[in-house]
Order: C-alpha cells, then structure tokens, then sequence
C-alpha cells in the first residue's frame, strides 16, 4: 500500500528562529492531531535543517531539505551535497521543482546525478515534475512530464525507486492562485502511474506516491485528495502556517 504525504515546502522563507517557530507549531499539531492518515513531511531551507531536526519528532514529522549538489564534495564554493543534508538528520530532499529547474538551469542529467547522490546517502525523494502553460495549451505537456521522469529517474533499479515520491507540479498553477481542476490533475496523476507502470510493473506503480502542488489550499484539498490518483499534496504558501498546512494534512 502506497503512502499518502503532505509534505510543505517552504522555499526561500522564514528566518531560523521563525522557521524553528514553525516547525514547533506543526510538530505539535501533528502529535496533537493523534491517529492522521497521511504521513507529513516539511522542507525547510538548509540554514534551518539542524535546528528544525531538533525540535520536531522524526518519527512523527519527517524533515526535508529543498535541493542537494550534484557532486558528493570538492571546491564547489556555496554548494551542499547529499551527504551534508543526510548528516543534519534530514530523512527527505526534494528535487527537480520548477523554480530550480527555471532560475538554475538544472537539466535531466544535472537531475539524474543529484537522484543518484542522494539514494546513496540515503535519502528519500521527493521528485518534481510539471508543465509550463504554453506546454499545456499546445498540449505538449505529457511529452514534457514523460521526459522529465524518463531522463532522471527511469535508469534506477525498482528497488531504488521505492525511495522516490513523485509530486506533479503544473508550473502555471504554482504561486498564482489557479490550480488544476481535480480532473485536470487526476488525469496526469493516472499518466504518470502508468508511465512509472510501463517501466516497473503494476505492482511498484501502484505502491509509488504521487502527489499534487499548485496552490493546493484546505479549501481544495478534499476534492483533490479524493481522486484514486492523487495521494497527498506538496504545498508551498499554505505551508508557512501552521494552521492552513494542518488544514490541507487533515483533508484526508
């Protein structure tokens, strides 16, 4: 049985006293909340990786980093690599969202080099994908998504890619309040389980979890979350409040 996730991303925010604020509070909420169906997850940025480890219960609340290098060590000056995000204690390391794609230039095989750092330092993944709106509105957009897993992720044995959890970003619905309609979004959820069913087998796309992010509120949550396809959510602004993240980890 594949694992529902709600799993924030808090970008480029907080400092790390109001990020170790946060953490408190959503720690707290989770231990309070008792019996969740969902497990939750938090990406935080590297400044707070140690001191968030350290106030929230890891058993209860798993702690991500956004990104790692894609080299182990060496003089690569502002860099951190995958094993330096393993020995803060984080357990997660998203990669492949849109914005470092975009801003950064990451390509397939920048991507496939981190995936494969990161596995080795032991490292779950939470692997990003999406389509911009020009690749939605020409249709282009499930060559895009298709490439984008195949390129990065598709080399790795099926005993490798258990550690992975897939989230479908449309970048046209990312940060701008639009969101994919439930349908919309369980359609490319179905899509790339059956890709990941394609190269894998039945079995590991079934137990393989895919998430949606995209302005995913606690208003839509319940919708989205209703779909056969769709097993949590990876949540961006909701999730830099305690109460609004919560809202979303509890539509399940």
């Amino acid at each position: 049985m594949r694992k529902n996730i709600v799993a924030g991303n808090w970008k480029m925010n907080t400092t790390v006293p109001e990020g170790v604020k946060l953490a408190k509070e959503v720690n707290d909420a989770v231990a309070a909340a008792g019996d969740l169906k969902c497990d939750v997850v938090i990406g935080v940025p590297f400044t707070h990786l140690t001191a968030v480890k350290a106030v929230i219960d890891i058993n209860k609340v798993g702690l991500a980093a956004e990104n790692c290098a894609d080299h182990t060590s060496g003089a690569y000056t502002g860099e951190v690599s995958a094993p330096m995000v393993a020995s803060t204690g984080a357990n997660y390391v998203i990669l492949g969202h849109s914005e470092r794609r975009g801003y950064y230039g990451e390509t397939y095989e920048i991507l496939k080099n981190k995936v494969d750092l990161a596995l080795e330092s032991g490292l779950k993944i939470i692997f990003c994908c999406g389509e911009s709106l020009e690749e939605r509105e020409n249709g282009s957009f499930k060559e895009v998504i298709k490439a984008e897993l195949a390129d990065s992720l598709f080399h790795l044995s099926a005993e490798a890619f258990a550690n992975i959890v897939i989230a479908y970003e449309p970048i046209w619905a990312i940060g701008t309040g639009k969101t994919a309609t439930s349908d919309q979004a369980q359609e490319v959820h179905a899509f790339i389980r059956g890709l990941v069913a394609e190269k894998y087998g039945e079995q590991v796309a079934n137990d393989t979890t895919i998430l949606y992010g995209g302005s995913c509120k606690p208003a839509n949550a319940p919708e989205l979350f209703a779909k056969p396809d769709i097993d949590g959510g990876l949540i961006g602004g909701a999730s830099l409040k305690a109460e609004s993240f919560m809202g979303i980890v509890t539509a399940f």
